[in-house]
């Protein structure tokens, strides 16, 4: 079985032009075409936390649903990250992943069955502090271990780290793998690889990028990553 998933942070929709544009995000995802999509900044930050992309341009303009997680009803997500997911996916479970945090972070999963195969993703937007960023990550692994079913897993999104071996991410110990397709901040002329993929064992690596398109150019301050990834038949 083959899927691609990708990660990304869309800055509430706000472009290079400080125009706010849902739609060219949507567009952006279709670009990419991936099987299961990470958001980070995919809600707003006062208020009522409304998406930044309304749920019916969702439904209309792309393959996807949002994954309900049912704590604000305006809200795509939580502090911010959501998951996208292909219709043809089903939804096993979902939950918010505890984080310790100072500001604003958050961290959620989705266990998903496509082919016959259960798999876990988790979408996070880790701290600017390197060691919040080591707790969060230690927080996030920790969930894992106690979730109920053993199954492939992937972790994606913003982690806000400049070190491509080192660093917070080396809480991921073998034989989890972490890719880092490449440079993907900020988007103008993106110098850091802050979005990354992380994989468990289970995986095998077909291809992984970042998606450079004229429109995601200007889309965001973050351009998005994605990586192809293969199960062995069950």
């Amino acid at each position: 079985m083959q899927l691609t998933f990708a990660t990304y942070n869309i800055h509430k929709a706000v472009g290079l032009d400080r125009r706010r544009n849902p739609d060219r995000i949507l567009a952006v995802l279709n670009e990419i075409d991936a099987d299961v999509v990470a958001l980070q900044e995919a809600d707003r930050r006062i208020g009522r936390r409304e998406s930044v992309l309304p749920l019916d341009h969702i439904e209309d303009y792309s393959p996807y649903r949002a994954v309900p997680l049912n704590h604000r009803p305006d809200s795509l997500g939580w502090h911010g990250n959501a998951l996208l997911v292909r219709r043809t996916i089903q939804l096993a479970e979902a939950a918010v992943v505890p984080l310790p945090v100072i500001e604003p972070r958050g961290a959620i999963r989705a266990d998903l069955i496509a082919g016959g195969q259960r798999f876990r993703v988790v979408g996070m937007h880790l701290d600017l502090s390197g060691l919040r960023r080591r707790q969060q990550l230690r927080a996030i692994l920790a969930h894992l271990a106690r979730c109920d079913h053993h199954c492939p897993t992937v972790v994606m999104g913003d982690c806000n780290e400049w070190s491509v071996r080192r660093g917070a991410l080396g809480e991921f110990a073998a034989p989890w793998r972490v890719l880092a397709p490449g440079r993907s901040f900020p988007a103008r002329q993106p110098i850091a690889r802050f979005d990354r993929i992380a994989l468990s064992a289970e995986w095998t690596v077909a291809e992984a990028q970042v998606h450079h398109s004229a429109l995601a150019a200007r889309a965001s301050d973050h351009l998005p990553v994605w990586a192809r990834l293969e199960l062995p038949k069950i």
